[in-house]
């Protein structure tokens, strides 16, 4: 792909410029370039250190678009075809998520629901391909517009699929010529999102939803959350709801939900444990998600029960009571008594029970497992902080951790004990509190002249505001303590964040979820468990050195970078200054727009911002 200074140039000197003029035309840049390094010593590749916000200003913009146009000049000299760009997948990829391979996990004797897990193991579709957008495809409205309303050419759903899904589904969406409408939160639809949610606190004796917080629920596990109505509730009350949901072919749950802009992520615990460690969520919601809970002895309870955080909430609405006919009473005895066996031996109290609904409180109490009465499951052994894709146990888990803490004894920050327990000095905590502080307004100072100066369509000013509404959500694939999450929050942006740990370095995810923010763990020299087109923003610091260690391919992990970003989306890469350059170069084959910018703070550490095309084919 050409710039537009190549056309130009093509329109003067013909599709094929003589040797002569590109070499002239190098000189005089090359000149121009020298006088205005004499002017700054900052002229190309730099920003301010963190301790100076203002990154960009209009002369900086000018210098970088001086730079470009160097680069682009040289590359013209040195020839087009010394960087071959990366192909575009075939249409069968447009919503293609790596590891969940049916038929290749059928052959290898998979069964019992085990074929539609993840198996990266198995999976031997390796093909460096970018992953192309529908034909349909459109960019994401803003929010809060994007979250009620998306383009139907943006995900896998057709017409059909909608008109045989529930009752629920069809009161919670329309679908129009070219867009699914999701029913507002402005109180004028009675969609039952506002009354469900109000039940759920009456049951737990809350005069209402907006008391969640102050009851110790922050973060919420939703089981199967359809297509994200409940969540989005949710996280209008400023509460962290996390969707996770099987994967599936077409008409996903997670795609529908992640395209509104709300959490969520491919997870199922058919045969395996989520990727989160013990006690992380303060609730547990399932309605209607399509598990039978009293199945295989109770192994999806324990490990629900291993989430919970001590004190925690698991909130069913069961599907048996929705059936209308003679047999109503029995299968709602029959789910009830079971699950009460259950329950009892994970040491769990019914609070209430109003029709369909059942809600659960796990004990605050450890020696509770351990008493002679409950003898029946075990408690585990080890350590279980560091559970990635394990093999569902069939023990209690956290009874020993000392962040065995009841949700309502929990603070909104974590005190100085608190820290102490996951291994860090308060000094530490808020050294690394400030540095994200200051980087975030670096980042936001950065993109802002970028996106709407790259994209003269869009309104604003010379220098307009932060672009809050251009990024919902963000990927920090590397995500250390959570301080950019927590940075983005302090400065109230209307984003969410998906924080991410790395598999092989510190596990640091304990302390994330303690925080009340998403997360998961993740071995990113394999695919990550989403679909295409997902996030906004990928941030990682020092990612790439990491994966470096883990001796995995650098090329690899842009290719599922791009495959993850949508269309004209952002990625902000920190690290070494030899292995930014690397990320440059393979930037460059991934058509990706990339600059590079020096932090001016003395040490090597560069930055490498890219933004990736809308491609059409």
């Amino acid at each position: 792909m050409r710039g537009p200074l190549v056309n130009k140039l093509s329109l003067i000197f013909g599709p094929r410029p003589p040797l002569n003029c590109i070499l002239l035309c190098l000189v005089s840049v090359c000149v121009l370039i020298a006088l205005l390094s004499s002017f700054s010593s900052t002229t190309f590749d730099s920003v301010t250190s963190y301790a100076k916000p203002d990154v960009y200003t209009n002369y900086r913009k000018l210098k970088e678009q001086a730079r470009n146009d160097y680069l682009e000049l040289k590359s013209i000299s040195l020839g087009a075809n010394l960087i071959k760009d990366v192909g575009l997948c075939g249409k069968e990829r447009e919503n293609y998520v790596p590891c969940y391979n049916v038929s290749a996990n059928l052959l290898a004797g998979l069964k019992d629901g085990e074929e539609f897990d993840r198996h990266c193991e198995l999976s031997q579709e390796h093909q460096n391909c970018l992953v192309r957008p529908p034909k349909e495809y459109k960019i994401p409205l803003t929010w809060p517009a994007g979250r009620d309303v998306i383009w139907s050419g943006n995900v896998k759903l057709t017409k059909d699929q909608f008109l045989s899904s529930g009752s629920m589904t069809k009161r919670l969406m329309l679908l129009e010529e070219n867009q699914i409408a999701f029913h507002s939160e402005d109180g004028m639809i009675v969609d039952g999102v506002k009354d469900y949610s109000h039940l759920i606190a009456d049951m737990i004796g809350l005069g209402s939803d907006t008391e969640f917080l102050q009851a110790g629920v922050r973060s919420v596990l939703d089981i199967g959350c359809g297509f994200g109505s409940f969540g989005a509730h949710l996280l209008s009350l400023r509460l962290m709801a996390l969707c996770v949901a099987p994967y599936e072919p077409s008409g996903s749950q997670v795609q529908l939900a992640l395209e509104r802009g709300l959490p969520a992520v491919i997870g199922n615990f058919i045969s395996k444990q989520l990727p989160f460690p013990s006690l992380s969520y303060d609730m547990v919601h399932c309605a209607q998600c399509g598990i039978i809970w009293d199945s295989k002895d109770g192994l999806f309870l324990i490990e629900i029960d291993r989430l919970l955080k001590p004190g925690g909430y698991f909130v069913l609405t069961s599907p048996t009571t929705q059936q209308q006919d003679s047999t109503t009473s029995t299968k709602k005895g029959i789910t009830s008594s079971s699950l009460e066996g259950f329950t009892k031996k994970l040491c769990w109290s019914l609070l209430a029970q109003q029709e369909e609904t059942f809600i659960w409180q796990k004990t605050a109490d450890s020696q509770c497992y351990t008493s002679s009465s409950q003898d029946e499951i075990p408690v585990c052994k080890g350590n279980d902080m560091q559970m990635y894709y394990q093999p569902l146990a069939r023990c209690i888990s956290g009874t020993t951790s000392h962040r065995w803490v009841p949700i309502h004894s929990k603070s909104d920050h974590l005190n100085s004990t608190e820290l102490e327990i996951h291994g860090l000095h308060p000094d530490d905590f808020f050294e690394d509190s400030n540095f994200w502080k200051l980087a975030l307004r670096n980042y936001w100072s950065l993109l802002s002249p970028l996106i709407f100066s790259d994209h003269p369509k869009r309104p604003g000013d010379d220098d307009p505001l932060p672009p809050y509404n251009m990024v919902r959500n963000v990927m920090d694939m590397n995500a250390h303590y959570g301080g950019l999450s927590a940075a983005l929050m302090e400065a109230r942006k209307a984003v969410w964040v998906m924080n991410v740990v790395p598999l092989g370095a510190r596990n640091t995810l304990p302390l994330i979820h303690d925080r009340g923010f998403a997360g998961v763990l993740h071995n990113w020299c394999e695919p990550f468990p989403t679909y295409p087109r997902t996030y906004d923003l990928l941030h990682a610091n020092g990612l790439l050195s990491h994966i470096a260690s883990q001796k995995c391919s650098m090329f690899e992990l842009l290719l599922e970078m791009d495959r993850i970003l949508r269309p004209e989306g952002w990625i902000i890469l920190s690290d070494t200054l030899g292995t930014i350059e690397k990320a440059r170069t393979l930037a460059a084959q991934i058509r990706w727009e990339a600059r590079v910018i020096d932090l001016q703070n003395g040490s090597d550490q560069r930055l490498l911002v890219c933004q990736k095309p809308f491609v059409r084919k």
